[in-house]
């Protein structure tokens, strides 16, 4: 802060539609969907690359139907489409990154004036007063922030290499040649049936009668994700559910495609739309089974199992019968560890770009606040 020596007492304050225009997007006809190099806005974001009519070379976009408020900058030629309104220029040569800046902090979905459809109201939109810093003050905060964005952006891409790495090998730990490499051959796997690795555990709990105060719904699991970082409370849901125990997995048996499977870290409940299961030590390592079930093997299964079309599900009775081949039992506790290893590098990435976030946060609330 104290580096910008922003001078605050010199900013102005003035209206949105005194200094740019809310210019409506436009229709993106057939004949431009094409495929190509121009980026096309909707209120969302990109939804495409097209060789459409370019509109100037920095756009300033705002979503105005469907995802309200949503900025986007580009610095390269764009198409905004008719759910968004677009900035071209201001008429004193604002920033158009401090404009973006300050348009995502104010939230412009506060002013969202339809019921069935989310709109923004142009004229509305105009009366939004407006700090206006001294240009070069405009640049330089604008600079600042955008080198945070470009920070996350470089953690995030991390986070996915990590992942696509991590489920590259899985695909080649659990695919038909039976190798990983000179570590494992043919000789170290063997099928197994899913009811000899894991037991399913079907306890039952009634949320208001119970003294766990922990809750797991499907909505609290991310995908391809073993740690729970949500959880509600027993008082929030109704009808019977899953009592879990520390270390048990919890797997999404409804609409398994979203690839819902973590381990529980305590005593709790869990919805009755997962299937709590636990690890035959017999013949897998504990920590091993989730990962396999983690992978396209297992969840390309267990997809192909589910049974219904709106909501479908899948029968313990059928995934038990289910044969996977698998590394023997002596081979899976360096797997683990090799596996566990990317999860915690995941987990730091996380933590970084949370802290960037906040990072960002705390920064937009001095500076705009």
């Amino acid at each position: 802060m104290n580096e910008l020596k922003l001078q605050k007492d010199k900013w102005e304050k003035v209206q949105l539609g005194e200094i740019c225009k809310l210019e409506y997007g436009n229709n993106l006809t057939d004949k431009m969907r094409k495929g190509g190099h121009v980026p096309v806005y909707g209120s969302a974001g990109i939804v495409g690359w097209h060789d459409a009519p370019l509109t100037c070379s920095a756009t300033l976009i705002v979503g105005r139907k469907g995802s309200v408020g949503n900025v986007f900058y580009s610095p390269i030629p764009c198409f905004p489409i008719d759910t968004t309104y677009y900035v071209q220029e201001t008429k004193c040569k604002e920033d158009l990154r401090w404009l973006e800046l300050f348009l995502s902090y104010y939230d412009l979905r506060q002013l969202n004036m339809a019921t069935a459809v989310p709109g923004l109201n142009r004229n509305i939109a105009h009366l939004i007063e407006i700090p206006l810093p001294p240009l070069e003050e405009q640049k330089q905060i604008a600079a600042l922030f955008q080198s945070i964005e470009t920070a996350i952006e470089q953690v995030d891409g991390q986070e996915k290499n990590i992942l696509n790495l991590k489920n590259q090998l899985l695909r080649e730990l659990f695919g038909e040649k039976q190798q990983l490499g000179n570590y494992l051959n043919e000789n170290d796997f063997e099928k197994v049936k899913f009811e000899q690795i894991a037991f399913c555990i079907s306890e039952r709990v009634e949320p208001q009668k119970t003294t766990l105060n922990t809750y797991v719904g499907l909505e609290h699991l991310d995908p391809d994700n073993l740690v729970i970082a949500r959880t509600g409370i027993p008082d929030d849901v109704i009808g019977t559910k899953l009592k879990i125990y520390k270390g048990d997995i919890i797997f999404g048996k409804r609409r398994a495609y979203q690839r819902k499977v973590a381990v529980s870290h305590f005593d709790g409940i869990a919805s009755a739309h997962s299937m709590i299961l636990r690890a035959n030590e017999k013949y897998i390592e504990k920590e091993f089974l989730p990962f396999f079930m983690q992978s396209d093997v297992f969840m390309n299964r267990a997809i192909q199992i589910s049974e219904g079309s709106l909501s479908p599900t899948i029968k313990w009775k059928t995934l038990a019968s289910q044969e996977f081949i698998l590394p023997k039992k002596e081979k899976q506790k360096e797997l683990t560890e090799v596996f566990k290893h990317f999860d915690i590098t995941r987990e730091q990435l996380k933590h970084q770009k949370t802290t960037l976030k906040n990072l960002k946060q705390k920064l937009l609330n001095e500076i705009l606040g």
